[in-house]
């Protein structure tokens, strides 16, 4: 995605949270702006975004010519179901493509009014794939959440669509151990092991009340957090 970069260290010092704003009005969910505070090469920077972009590469090193070599007669179909069904994202994501720098420091300015245009740079920070697939219904239908692919021996693995944050990533790896680890996953040692870093590991939680509020009670304690049990 494309992003706006502080060049001022000074601006960058003040900084040190990731704040959230709200999606303007008819924008979809995925655009929710924020200023983040990361640190890149052992460096702090201070980023404005996202703000969509669009090449043909499937990686950011990648070939231009990725997507039309993928295309094959049987995904033409899906592609085109998946862009009917969303005409209102498309049209949201050629109007950031078309948009200058300054129409993006205006995005900014809604978000800190007293951001200098000289201060800010628009820069790439990664590539993203969006996954079509078929629906119950065979209908192409475009992906938002994340999804990990494996090959039938276990020997590779992989992780397709958005970005995995802390709410998915636990998930995403467990898929991953159980994919390509199968037999493993069922050994004494390794559940003796899982039990410990994921206590709710194969327990559900909605199921099971006593559980939940032990897991609960633990995590505000971590957290400092009042906690009421249910």
């Amino acid at each position: 995605g494309l992003w706006l970069v502080c060049k001022n260290r000074e601006i960058i010092d003040r900084h040190h949270a990731k704040i959230y704003g709200k999606a303007s009005i008819g924008d979809p969910p995925m655009s929710v702006p924020h200023l983040d505070t990361r640190i890149i090469n052992g460096k702090k920077e201070l980023l404005f975004g996202p703000y969509a972009g669009f090449n043909t590469k499937f990686l950011k090193n990648g070939s231009f010519f990725d997507f039309p070599l993928s295309v094959r007669a049987n995904n033409c179909i899906p592609m085109l179901q998946a862009g009917i069904d969303n005409v209102p994202l498309t049209i949201y994501l050629i109007k950031q493509i078309l948009m200058t720098d300054r129409q993006r420091m205006k995005k900014l300015n809604m978000f800190i009014p007293n951001a200098e245009f000289e201060d800010w740079k628009a820069m790439f920070a990664g590539q993203r794939v969006q996954i079509i697939k078929k629906d119950a219904q065979g209908r192409g239908s475009l992906q938002f959440g994340t999804e990990v692919v494996t090959s039938q021996d276990g020997s590779l693995a992989a992780l397709l669509g958005a970005s995995p944050g802390a709410s998915t990533v636990v998930n995403i790896m467990l898929q991953v151990l159980e994919r390509c680890f199968g037999d493993k996953m069922n050994s004494n040692d390794w559940r003796d092991k899982l039990s410990q870093m994921v206590p709710s590991y194969k327990c559900s939680l909605e199921d099971n009340i006593t559980h939940f509020n032990e897991r609960r009670s633990k995590t505000a304690q971590t957290l400092q957090m009042p906690f009421c049990a249910i």
